[in-house]
């Protein structure tokens, strides 16, 4: 038993590799996964396999973002500077068409901006329904007005005044319905230590 255990794993090793071998060849063509229309996950947008991302204004020139998605790499390039990382020199910028004309081994492909997708994943949200704030005289709310005018805006500070005054009214009567009808005893002296 002991001499066919080595034996066995050496041919689930073998068998092992060999399905290695096939599984490339057995992969699915198209993700599950992509929503319908997308590029498979091997085939980037651009024939070089590069994207261009955007470009920045900077003192010393503009800089173009050029993205390699399979390495998952990018990189900030001047115009007519060779990039070692990804093996490539942009030539040209149209600002016309948003293009970026790069050379990558020795082809010359024009890469259109690639453009951002907003997706949200929640629906919006409908408004909230108006509240009328509490404790506040409708005479204060409803004096609001889109763009006022003087007159408006002095309607408004009177109608605020007028809720101040009321809210000290009722303020004082609680203060007087709270305190005791008889005198007040005078607070007894501290303790002084000896």
């Amino acid at each position: 038993m002991r001499a066919c255990l080595p034996t066995l794993c050496r041919l689930a090793l073998l068998g092992g590799l060999l399905a290695a071998g096939r599984a490339p060849a057995q992969l699915a063509d198209k993700s599950p996964f992509l929503p319908p229309g997308a590029a498979p996950a091997g085939t980037p947008g651009a024939p070089g396999g590069l994207e261009f991302r955007g470009y920045l204004e900077t003192k010393g020139g503009r800089l173009f973002r050029v993205h390699d998605p399979s390495r998952k790499l990018g990189v900030w390039v001047r115009l007519n500077e060779p990039n070692q990382e990804l093996g490539f020199t942009a030539k040209q910028y149209d600002g016309q068409e948003l293009t970026l004309t790069v050379e990558q081994q020795g082809k010359v492909f024009t890469l259109a901006e690639r453009q951002s997708r907003v997706v949200s994943g929640l629906a919006p949200a409908a408004p909230a329904p108006a509240v009328p704030a509490a404790n506040v005289a409708p005479a204060v709310t409803q004096s609001v007005v889109l763009n006022p005018t003087p007159a408006d805006e002095q309607r408004r500070l009177d109608a605020v005044a007028a809720e101040v005054q009321r809210r000290r009214a009722l303020r004082d009567q609680s203060a007087q319905a709270a305190a005791p009808a008889g005198p007040q005893p005078a607070p007894a002296p501290a303790a002084q230590p000896r």
